[in-house]
């Protein structure tokens, strides 16, 4: 149990520095920037307590939004996505899920890679829809969310394949 505390206590911090202190930074093209401190939220492990998985996902939106000064969008998609986890959890692995023997490291490409979108894209759109806050721009808000979410999903994908472990 202490082990896996440490593990996650250490992805949650290792995720905040990466993405204030480098993902943050990256402006492909001016606009395109990834959000890799969606992995927390998406890598929890199914069986935890609910209601602490949602105060930390929130309390992780709020500390990026301290840090890069974005005015608690980061807190309001990332809350957002924590509470529609279990159904895209559902969605995504199906009876695997159900029946509570969900191992990440165990699936599928291209069910980690529907998971990944599915989540990454809702997040994206609720974060540019929060930050531009007008229906006039939904061309300009439906374009960040594509372009940053295919970025954001290749990095994801990435960092998980290097650093699973890998089990037969």
């Amino acid at each position: 149990m202490n082990n896996l505390l440490s593990v996650h206590t250490l992805r949650f911090v290792l995720l905040i520095l990466f993405q204030v202190l480098l993902f943050s930074h990256i402006d492909f093209l001016g606009y395109i920037n990834p959000y890799i401190y969606i992995l927390f939220i998406a890598l929890y492990p199914v069986k935890n307590n609910r209601m602490l998985f949602l105060f930390l996902s929130f309390l992780l939106g709020l500390i990026i939004d301290f840090f890069m000064d974005s005015g608690g969008v980061n807190a309001t998609a990332s809350l957002i996505i924590a509470f529609i986890r279990p159904a895209v959890l559902k969605f995504s692995f199906g009876a695997v899920y159900e029946h509570n023997v969900l191992k990440f490291n165990n699936t599928n490409f291209i069910q980690k890679l529907a998971y990944f979108s599915i989540l990454i894209v809702i997040h994206h759109f609720f974060f540019f829809l929060m930050e531009f806050f007008n229906i006039s721009k939904i061309i300009l808000i439906l374009k960040n969310t594509l372009l940053s979410s295919i970025f954001t999903i290749l990095l994801s994908i990435l960092i998980t394949t290097i650093f699973s472990k890998q089990t037969k």
